[in-house]
């Protein structure tokens, strides 16, 4: 419908239009939803950049980790064209040595030839870890990274670790903002998320329980009733 709003999702590292799936499929009635390519651009800027060129005048934005990060960018260039932000298993803060050493050490692996390991190495990281056995969702995840490919993988693993510490800017954040985590989430943990929440305006925390990193796959229902709730109503 033409009066629908306009939603861009934001993909995380090594994730493609898969992880939004569910919300894709079943936000569709009240929105206009577009999943962002952030496969192209080795910086933040440059990825904010592209999706902004790309997007309506004005738009709500939901981003997973990376895309959380990506996120954090659009608002510092243009937040008065943002009516609503969903920041979902992500931070506000720059990586420390240790996670860069941790990421090099990553591009590292695939540069060798390892790159279809780097997955099985993140995936007890990604998800609840009683969903490891889960086939079927371990499956999709090293789907979407075949997906995105090494090349790509480099350039987001650049973008992340080049990022600035935000903390400071999103206090200034002014419209509706859902900061959302899996309580298992073991990559961006509950801490990080609470600290946001508490930094932004109005913030609304919600946690959602046995879920880890990924929760737009591990807990896809759970996600898409409170991207409906956020998206519906004002706070």
């Amino acid at each position: 419908m033409p009066d629908q709003p306009t939603v861009i999702l934001v993909p995380g590292l090594l994730c493609d239009a898969d992880l939004w799936t569910h919300q894709r499929d079943h936000l569709a009635d009240i929105a206009d939803i577009r999943i962002a390519d952030v496969t192209r651009h080795d910086t933040m800027d440059g990825m904010a950049e592209a999706i902004l060129s790309d997007a309506p005048a004005t738009f709500a934005l939901a981003g997973l980790s990376m895309g959380g990060y990506v996120a954090h960018a659009i608002m510092a260039r243009a937040a008065e064209r943002v009516t609503r932000l969903a920041l979902l298993d992500t931070s506000a803060i720059a990586d420390s040595a240790e996670a860069i050493v941790r990421r090099k050490a990553l591009i590292d692996m695939s540069k060798v030839g390892k790159f279809r390991g780097v997955t099985d190495r993140l995936l007890p990281m990604l998800v609840d870890p009683a969903r490891l056995d889960d086939s079927e969702l371990t499956d999709r995840i090293k789907s979407m990274a075949e997906n995105v490919g090494p090349d790509a993988f480099f350039r987001q693993q650049t973008a992340i670790m080049g990022r600035p510490d935000r903390r400071d800017q999103i206090r200034s954040y002014a419209v509706p903002t859902l900061v959302l985590c899996g309580r298992q989430d073991a990559l961006t943990p509950l801490a990080l998320h609470v600290e946001m929440a508490a930094a932004i305006p109005g913030a609304r925390l919600a946690v959602i329980e046995q879920c880890g990193h990924l929760s737009t796959m591990e807990r896809p229902q759970a996600v898409t009733a409170l991207l409906r709730d956020w998206l519906i109503y004002d706070r």
